[in-house]
């Protein structure tokens, strides 16, 4: 690899070794326009998701729903405008092109969540179910280019646990590194997914919750202001589903289980893991109740991602430095690319630096099995 990114300093840390991004994005305008018409088993063409004009803008629709945008996005919802690139929209979905803007950031891997942090709303279940058949054979040919620098993470059906339970083995399978599971549609505690959760234990593959909704009001819309209220809120809105995960005892019952909170942050973990304590200590009479106390299975079995976040260095104390990896979130606005070693210099010069290489590249190398 190639790393052509500077080399800040703060105080006595110089961010000089490889990088590695927990959480990057290949988001739907930017997926190949026959990624499912090539590969779908539904004979119906109107029913496999496919591109075509909507009120005068390329969208990707499917069995009569707009799903989201297809091409090129505004350039000020990509990095890429920061950074002086020119670009089709297609551009993160190429492997050389994505592997070029790796070198610029001096990233070593990706871990990239597509395609869609909302999910595919295919309203069909066993339609829904084969869409993202067919994303995590694609994404797994993806992987393939550099197999030990880009790794997609499969996304897996989210509404009937028989679904999920199959496919995390068959992506497991495939080689896929990691599975992504949308808690807001999957009832995770509830008994009916205890199969997938044994099975994703067996499969040893990290399961990763995506921010992307919850009991929120707040609505994405591009451009005006609910755009920047959805992008405050939805990081704390997995407050509910690793809650739900923690108390339903699935991280007790399955410690193999290894779980991921993306984009999620970190001012708000210490708070709600001292919360969870607190509770679990006043509910000591009820039925099914932890043996564990919920701050022991949060250290234990829980991962979270951050970006950029002012005073990181105490969150991550409170935390614990060996359960936090840091993302670029490429290539959103929002990310830290092409400038990352400047940001991390910023957030953690402070820290030992140690816990820095830990956190920007040896938690995530070492949960995802990067050599």
């Amino acid at each position: 690899m190639t790393t052509t990114a500077s080399e800040p300093t703060v105080g006595d840390l110089t961010v000089d070794w490889p990088l590695h991004s927990c959480d990057d994005h290949l988001d739907l305008p930017a997926v190949p326009t026959d990624l499912w018409t090539s590969r779908m088993r539904e004979t119906d063409p109107a029913r496999v998701p496919h591109v075509e004009v909507v009120d005068g803008r390329t969208m990707w629709v499917c069995d009569g729903s707009v799903l989201g945008l297809s091409g090129a996005t505004p350039a000020a919802h990509t990095c890429y405008e920061r950074g002086g690139i020119e670009q089709d929209g297609f551009r993160p979905s190429n492997p050389v092109l994505r592997l070029q803007d790796l070198d610029r950031d001096g990233v070593a891997a990706s871990v990239i969540y597509g395609p869609s942090v909302m999910g595919l709303k295919i309203a069909d279940d066993a339609l829904q179910a084969e869409a993202y058949r067919c994303w995590n054979d694609w994404t797994a040919e993806f992987n393939r280019v550099d197999p030990n620098r880009l790794c997609i993470l499969a996304r897996l059906p989210s509404r009937r646990p028989e679904d999920a339970t199959k496919e995390i083995e068959r992506v497991a399978a495939l080689g896929h590194r990691g599975a992504v599971l949308d808690p807001v549609e999957a009832l995770v505690g509830e008994p009916e997914w205890e199969p997938f959760w044994a099975a994703a234990e067996a499969a040893g593959l990290p399961i990763s919750y995506h921010l992307g909704g919850g009991a929120n009001r707040a609505v994405y819309r591009m451009g005006d202001w609910r755009e920047p209220v959805f992008a405050t809120v939805s990081p704390m809105q997995l407050d509910e589903a690793i809650a739900e995960t923690v108390f339903s005892g699935v991280l007790e019952r399955h410690p193999g289980v290894r779980l991921v909170l993306a984009e999620a942050g970190l001012g708000w973990l210490p708070y709600l893991i001292a919360r969870m304590d607190h509770e679990w200590v006043k509910h000591s009479n009820i039925v099914g109740r932890l043996e564990t106390p919920p701050s022991e299975l949060m250290r234990r079995q829980v991962w979270v991602t951050f970006e950029e976040e002012h005073h990181a260095d105490v969150f991550i104390g409170m935390i614990g430095a060996d359960r936090v990896m840091w993302a670029c979130d490429y290539p959103h606005p929002d990310s830290t690319w092409p400038d990352s070693r400047a940001v991390i210099a910023r957030d953690m010069g402070t820290m030992a630096r140690a816990d820095v290489e830990r956190i920007t590249s040896g938690n995530c190398r070492a949960l995802y099995g990067f050599d």
